[in-house]
């Protein structure tokens, strides 16, 4: 509550550290710009040019020779007087022994010089080509996950190691038909004369298909632990490259290191990114994954998975809709597992392992917290406890707390709570009596779950939020608890009509969740009188036909008006069933919003004590 509640506190923020250079960054940056110097500052000679011996004569008796270089008996280098920039060369056809006085006579410069060999000159141009390349070699071999870089076509299966903390069903919390289809495959692993000597076999291939953070993964990983069996661990992405054939033949590597590794399971995550459908989408899908795809398949029927390899290939996926026929035929991934959303007992068991790894209070209700979570994942139910203790840690508490839970459940199911949020009091009143007919409504309905808690603290982009507990987890719903769950959409709009005359803004989306709620009782779960027990479906996207928009439906448009009609009976219907329950008990709701109003946060059970409803 923001009257009760403690000044945040303040982190000091530490300053960066300055990273240090790396010295073999260093020593890179200065062999490549020696090298670029040594390329692009080389200072330019004119060339040489090779003359005959009698040309050479020629020039010394006429006296046009500059000054000449004695490279060896045999070879002369110089220039001429001139002035044209002709350097010459000449090599001598026999022993000439006058020539040094000639020279001399002439008054010409004599240098003396040493052969240049080509294959050293040659030789030291290159000296920094094979720096540079060495280095970079160097650096691409000595750089983290870089050890393969060019082994494109090995598979990128990593092999986990359990370093003594090996996990066993016992860490999985719930999924117990999982279990029981996975316990065969760990009895498989561990025994396969078992099996063979009866002459089954076991599948070559299991899926797990399950939504979103139940704990696939986990699950996979599990049985390798119960079977005590090497795991190698691959995203479906990893089969992909921009190179073609680079998948196909990592997909040939991988069940190659399972052939070596055997007994052991193979863990494809996220099957779906090499599994889709072929001939799927715009130009008739990607060629290179579709070869990886074909690949897969081939290496699947030419693996047996008997005795002598005991190898299994596991996969996981939340979208088992798009995978490839060819791909769940028997023989292939021809078992499914579902790994389905935990219920209140697991989600219990889920909190219970996930809580032992922080510091509790004596105080915690698991049973409480895992009502409070319907619908949530075990990876959600991980991040829930996780929030907890850092809202515990922020107030500098020794152990977590229920309000600790408390706030990280609103956080995460209805946003950051905006304590900072300047609102008018006219507002807050608008807002309390809002809440206090959702609140309300939820004594004096039959059909009703449970009050949890109401608040006028904004959270998120909802000003306030009445929130209801069901008591145990249901897969399906009556005609009254939906009828009754409408009646509280429309329980904001009633009491602003009640107590002001005039609605606001805030009840845009309890209309939308009531009108949506009466269609699908109309359209599609059979629930109206007058239309009967038949799903009238919903209108397709739209299509031009021409410059007009047209939309198919599968129903005339005399059906269209009596849905339309008979959705509108339901919502007249239970928006006068608010309207006479909180005219009747306006008292109440006028004191439960004055409460709102001072306290801002109120559970079921002050709400009880407050208005002494048994």
């Amino acid at each position: 509550m923001a009257n009760n509640e403690k000044p945040r506190q303040k982190f000091p923020l530490k300053p960066r550290k300055n990273n240090k250079s790396n010295p073999l960054a260093l020593v890179f940056f200065v062999i490549i710009s020696i090298f670029f110097a040594s390329f692009f500052l080389r200072p330019s000679t004119p060339a040489v040019q090779t003359i005959p011996y009698s040309t050479f004569t020629h020039f010394l008796d006429q006296k046009n020779i500059l000054k000449v270089k004695i490279i060896d008996d045999r070879t002369i280098e110089g220039s001429l007087k001139d002035g044209t920039p002709l350097l010459f060369r000449t090599f001598i056809p026999y022993q000439d022994s006058t020539l040094l006085a000639k020279l001399m006579e002439n008054d010409i410069a004599v240098e003396g010089g040493s052969a240049n060999n080509p294959f050293w000159r040659i030789l030291l141009e290159l000296v920094p080509w094979i720096i540079g390349f060495g280095f970079i070699y160097y650096m691409m071999r000595s750089a983290p996950g870089s050890g393969k870089a060019f082994q494109f076509g090995k598979s990128k299966a990593k092999k986990y190691e359990d370093n003594g903390k090996k996990i066993t069903f016992a860490d999985v919390a719930g999924q117990k038909d999982a279990k029981y289809e996975l316990e065969e495959v760990v009895a498989f692993l561990k025994d396969p004369e078992r099996f063979t000597r009866m002459g089954a076999k076991i599948p070559k291939g299991v899926l797990l298909v399950g939504m979103p953070g139940t704990g696939k993964t986990l699950m996979a990983r599990a049985v390798a632990g119960e079977a005590n069996v090497a795991y190698f661990h691959m995203s479906g992405s990893d089969f992909v490259e921009m190179f073609v054939g680079v998948g196909a033949s990592r997909v040939r590597d991988l069940f190659e290191q399972g052939r070596k590794n055997a007994p052991c399971i193979i863990f494809i995550d996220e099957l779906d990114a090499v599994g889709r459908t072929r001939g799927a989408g715009y130009g008739g899908g990607h060629d290179e994954r579709e070869q990886t795809l074909n690949q897969l398949l081939v290496e699947m029927d030419g693996f047996d998975a008997g005795a002598k390899d005991s190898v299994i290939i596991l996969a996981a996926t939340n979208r088992p809709d798009v995978l490839d026929p060819a791909l769940l035929r028997p023989g292939r991934f021809d078992r499914q597992v579902v790994v389905a959303m935990p219920d209140v007992k697991e989600r219990e068991q889920i909190f219970r392992i996930h809580a032992k790894k922080v510091q509790l209070a004596n105080e915690i209700d698991f049973d409480k917290l895992a009502r409070a979570a319907p619908g949530m994942s075990g990876a959600e139910i991980a991040n829930l406890v996780n929030e907890a203790a850092l809202f515990a840690a922020r107030r500098q508490g020794d152990t977590v707390t229920m309000g600790d839970f408390e706030e990280a459940r609103d956080k995460i199911v209805m946003g950051v709570a905006r304590t900072s949020l300047a609102i008018s009091e006219k507002e807050r009143k608008m807002t309390a009596i809002h809440e206090s007919g959702h609140a309300l409504l939820h004594y004096y309905l039959e059909n009703a779950d449970p009050l949890h808690k109401v608040t006028i603290v904004p959270h998120g982009r909802a000003l306030g939020m009445a929130m209801s507990l069901p008591e145990s987890d249901s897969y399906s719903r009556t005609k009254g608890w939906i009828e009754d769950r409408i009646v509280i959409c429309y329980g904001g709009w009633a009491a602003e009509m009640l107590l002001y005359k005039e609605t606001t803004t805030g009840t845009k989306q309890d209309i939308q969740q009531a009108t949506e709620m009466a269609r699908h009782m109309v359209c599609e779960w059979g629930m109206d009188e007058d239309m009967g027990p038949v799903a009238y479906g919903q209108e397709d996207e739209p299509i031009f036909v021409g410059r007009e928009i047209a939309r198919h439906k599968d129903y005339s448009e005399e059906t269209a008006k009596n849905l339309d009609a008979a959705v509108k009976k339901i919502l007249d219907r239970t928006k006068e069933r608010a309207q006479a329950i909180l005219v009747e008990h306006q008292t109440e709701l006028e004191k439960l919003a004055d409460e709102l109003m001072t306290k801002e946060t109120l559970s079921d059970e002050d709400v009880k004590a407050l208005l002494n409803i048994k």
